[in-house]
């Protein structure tokens, strides 16, 4: 289902390419009958936010959510893991499950990358993908109570992903996630912290800005485009 694909573009760091792109985008979900009413608006308004607003100030807007609050890292293992050793363990898993599926990624991509997952999805079965969704429906739910909170468009996307899982999310595993929460003020100087405590010449801790902006930028061109770029993601279908 290109659904899949063309909400994982949705969630691309903002580039001119993805806002040529948007309004493709929001038909597309818009003719999607899977999704509520006010799931598709809540995604014409982004799409639009992103066709019509200035680039940089889109881009601005999207680390100040994405990159500088672990609580909507779009990392998906990040929310249950952290950075235990059971989320490497967990990466493996995912990645040997594309593997499986005959679809190989970049050695350089987070397999838990949700953009990344979301192109998965969205090249196996439409029954497998519900499900594949509905594994990790309470962290997208938990994601989507935290954008509406600060009043983001980008909640309707994930809105959508609940949607199209192949059940609803678990009440007391959302709350779970939810209770722990801290002020953006809090994360924001949490990372703050790990930055100034990263070694000079060791690069930037997993999940830090630089990391993701490089993953974000890679993953543009494979979630717009028709098909996958040659030179990041294979497919093998036999």
């Amino acid at each position: 289902m290109m659904i899949y694909r063309a909400l994982g573009a949705l969630l691309q760091y903002p580039t001119a390419e993805l806002a040529g792109a948007a309004g493709d985008i929001a038909a597309m979900a818009e003719a999607e009958r899977a999704l509520s009413k006010p799931s598709r608006a809540a995604i014409g308004r982004l799409a639009s936010k992103l066709t019509l607003e200035d680039t940089l100030a889109a881009q601005e807007a999207y680390v100040g959510l994405f990159d500088r609050s672990r609580s909507l890292s779009l990392h998906l293992f990040e929310h249950i893991h952290g950075e235990s050793r059971d989320r490497g363990q967990a990466m493996v898993n995912l990645a040997a499950h594309y593997e499986a599926n005959g679809y190989s990624i970049d050695a350089n991509e987070l397999p838990d990358y949700l953009p990344l997952f979301l192109e998965f999805l969205s090249l196996v079965e439409p029954r497998e993908a519900a499900g594949l969704l509905a594994d990790v429906v309470h962290i997208l739910a938990a994601i989507r109570v935290r954008l509406e909170r600060r009043g983001s468009d980008y909640a309707g996307v994930f809105r959508a992903l609940e949607e199209l899982a192949a059940r609803k999310p678990d009440r007391a595993a959302v709350e779970s996630l939810l209770q722990h929460d801290k002020s953006r003020e809090e994360e924001a100087a949490e990372l703050d912290k790990e930055w100034e405590e990263a070694p000079a010449f060791g690069g930037a801790p997993d999940g830090g800005c630089v990391a993701a902006r490089d993953v974000l930028n890679r993953m543009a061109e494979l979630a717009v485009a028709p098909r996958a770029r040659p030179d990041t993601t294979e497919h093998d279908h036999g």
